[in-house]
């Protein structure tokens, strides 16, 4: 891979990256809760939010959060073209010196995001995955066998990677700004997750710390989005991205 862990980084900034896609019903209430969200003393916040060719409301309302918060910057983009092409096009706008992932309807709580960055402020992580099935925060019940799917694919990329995960499809991630814009990052939709575990594995002496978090789940008439196709291909990432660079 050839990157390399950066020396000591002093830690002021965290960029928000949200990619959205049609979610008139959520967006609104979602940057509330991320504006509103404490992070450590002295670590300040940018959001960068990435409208994914929404076709409903959603435009609208990032322009007016966008117009009444400084902290706010909004990309568009004319056509959907997945969660994975949204983080890459945000990443060339941070300016933070990590970078969390925010899915932008309410499944995932800002208000963890203490519980994500405590690893990083206590200097003994460089990575942090925020896992839906360890800890005692509360988790909505739903989907057996998307919960089955998780486990497997977690399980085969642990193979791989040789790293003891539990939740490598979770939304809730933490990077160094500096190596994740190194990753060359190829994955355009939901194959964003076992792609950048894979390439993170392969850094020498990576420090991937897990906390749990909770978890509210949506359904698919509440708008969720990701379908069977996209385990399909987490499979295929899974192999690409651990037996080939």
């Amino acid at each position: 891979m050839g990157q390399q862990l950066p020396g000591p980084v002093t830690f002021t900034k965290l960029s928000i990256v949200i990619p959205v896609f049609n979610e008139e019903n959520y967006v609104s209430s979602i940057l509330d809760k991320v504006l509103a969200a404490e992070l450590p003393t002295n670590i300040s916040k940018e959001i960068v939010v990435v409208d994914d060719g929404s076709t409903d409301g959603t435009a609208l309302q990032l322009k007016e959060y966008s117009e009444r918060y400084s902290e706010i910057t909004v990309i568009t983009k004319e056509k959907n073209s997945g969660k994975g092409s949204a983080i890459q096009q945000a990443l060339s706008m941070v300016r933070g010196q990590y970078v969390l992932i925010q899915d932008a309807d309410l499944e995932y709580d800002p208000k963890d995001y203490h519980l994500l960055l405590q690893p990083i402020v206590d200097s003994v992580a460089d990575v942090v995955y925020g896992s839906r099935f360890v800890g005692n925060q509360p988790h909505r019940v739903l989907f057996f066998w998307h919960s089955i799917a998780n486990r497997f694919l977690t399980f085969l990329s642990n193979l791989f990677t040789n790293l003891n995960l539990t939740d490598i499809e979770t939304g809730y991630k933490v990077f160094p700004t500096s190596i994740i814009k190194e990753l060359n990052l190829r994955e355009r939709r939901f194959g964003f997750e076992p792609e950048v575990t894979a390439k993170f594995a392969k850094i020498p002496n990576i420090r991937i710390y897990e906390v749990g978090i909770s978890y509210y789940g949506r359904t698919y008439q509440q708008g969720k989005k990701i379908r069977w196709p996209d385990g399909i291909r987490a499979l295929y990432c899974i192999f690409r991205y651990n037996l080939f660079r």
